[in-house]
């Protein structure tokens, strides 16, 4: 496929495949983040099968302003000019205390303003039945449809070391290929049918494991899932929402709103989800999720929150992060651990 200028240039159009005629092949341009055409090839990519991710299908004529009062962010909507519309948008689904619940990356699969709206939810495998009736609570009498879809595969498409400026061109096996919406670190997202194998994904890229996204997604300092971001605790701004394009202060009212509002509106967050690093392996079975950090002079500083290996999350006092600090072991050792502030962090964040 040539090298494009715009969402839906280079669009392909293939045989849908068994049981997901509702999906077409789609695909982005240049100009969204990461670029997509000739560029040097998928040499130093990584494609990583999400295994502990899952998708459901939200559609129908009310779909959009149902979905819109539900989510932190807008939605990836067609505008007048659909070359350059969105496909895909991060936001978190909040409770009525303004506490994340679900983190979710929003697709949309229809491509024409004429069409029904038609959008794919990509969320934890683990809550993702908990998600769709959490969704169907406020369906009321709304015309749209959410349910589950479990023929089609979720991956990641990670840049690696030798990796060029311009992503992998785009696969051949692709129903839904966009730049991952929350960091230019996280690569593209690539949804394709259930029959497509690994190591077909992107020509000549390598097929990682789930232990290698988790610690590049530590690395820098991307949560991810309930055992990042557990439901009913976690704050969306203290969790780097608003640094991971994952909300709109401009839009409309949505469950949860006000907290967030508010916060953003005082300016004062004192406590944020940074990466941190541990000095030395953890203890079988790592660190405990909750654990406690503390500084040298054993003033509390925050709380583990999860990790793989030697690298994790830490809620930490944003006070504290240029300090000494560690998490007491069950044998009343220390074990240190560094925070580091991300790159793709916005600078006012640094």
């Amino acid at each position: 496929m040539a090298a494009a200028g715009g969402l839906g240039a280079g669009l392909r159009r293939a045989a849908p495949f068994p049981g997901a005629g509702w999906l077409r092949t789609v695909g982005v341009g240049v100009g969204v983040g990461v670029g997509v055409g000739a560029g040097p090839g998928a040499r130093g990519w990584s494609c990583f099968a999400l295994s502990e991710r899952a998708a459901l299908r939200v559609r129908g004529p009310d779909a959009e302003p149902f979905l819109q009062g539900l989510l932190t962010n807008e939605l990836p909507r067609l505008g007048p000019d659909v070359t350059d519309a969105p496909r895909a948008r991060y936001a978190h689904c909040l409770n009525v205390q303004g506490r994340s619940l679900y983190d979710v990356i929003l697709y949309r699969v229809h491509e024409r303003p004429d069409e029904e709206p038609h959008f794919l939810l990509e969320g934890d495998r683990t809550v993702l039945t908990a998600l769709q009736k959490h969704l169907l609570g406020y369906r009321i009498r709304r015309k749209v449809a959410v349910s589950p879809c479990p023929d089609v595969s979720l991956w990641a498409v990670l840049p690696g070391g030798e990796a060029g400026g311009d992503g992998p061109q785009r696969p051949p096996g692709a129903l839904l290929w966009t730049p991952d919406p929350r960091a230019p670190c996280m690569g593209w997202r690539l949804v394709t049918g259930k029959e497509e194998a690994g190591g077909e994904v992107v020509a000549g890229g390598r097929l990682g494991s789930a232990r290698e996204y988790r610690e590049h997604r530590y690395r820098n300092g991307i949560p991810e899932g309930v055992r990042d971001l557990p439901p009913g605790a976690a704050l969306p701004l203290e969790s780097n929402l608003a640094f991971m394009n994952g909300v709109s202060f401009t839009k409309g009212c949505y469950v949860g709103q006000e907290l967030t509002a508010r916060t953003h509106h005082t300016g004062v967050i004192r406590k944020r989800l940074f990466p941190v690093r541990l000095e030395k392996a953890p203890p079988p079975g790592g660190l405990p999720p909750g654990a406690a950090v503390h500084t040298a002079a054993g003033k509390p500083a925050g709380k583990f929150r999860a990790g793989e290996g030697q690298v994790g999350l830490a809620l930490l006092r944003s006070e504290n992060v240029r300090e000494a600090l560690h998490v007491r072991l069950d044998d009343g050792s220390r074990l240190g651990l560094t925070p580091s502030v991300p790159d793709w962090w916005p600078r006012a964040g640094k």
